[in-house]
């Protein structure tokens, strides 16, 4: 694999974590649950040991939890090219919530992502808190 294809790779498996953040944000669980493999797997930064898997199951899982205002801001991303069809990354997540921004919890998120039918989606989303 060259350097092109290795940062074709970083690029979209980044702009994957940004498209999670804004759909979050927008309650779009649809298309949140695109974002993922049909075996794919998410664990909230505040539940990290107890991942919902499938991504039909995520898609419940983000319809029906309660909706509030939330803020997902995501920074210092670095996404790691291991072959053609596997990369990972690591990033951290400042979450607000709250019409008037009034919580604040800082995490990380490690993803595996993996290409699958033609496209990248995650195979994995693990968050943990920084700050407990």
């Amino acid at each position: 694999m060259n350097d092109v294809e290795r940062q074709r790779i970083e690029h979209i498996c980044e702009r994957l974590i940004r498209e999670f953040a804004f759909l979050n944000d927008a309650h779009d669980h649809d298309a949140l649950a695109e974002l993922f493999t049909e075996d794919g797997s998410f664990a909230r930064p505040t539940d990290p040991d107890n991942a919902v898997i499938g991504r039909e199951q995520i898609r419940i899982f983000f319809r029906d939890r309660s909706r509030k205002a939330t803020c997902h801001v995501m920074a210092n991303t670095v996404v790691d090219v291991l072959s053609e069809h596997e990369a990972a990354a690591q990033s951290y997540v400042m979450l607000y919530t709250g019409h008037n921004s009034d919580k604040l919890l800082i995490g990380e998120f490690c993803d595996a992502f993996r290409f699958d039918g033609g496209q990248w989606r995650f195979q994995s989303r693990r968050g943990s808190l920084k700050f407990p």
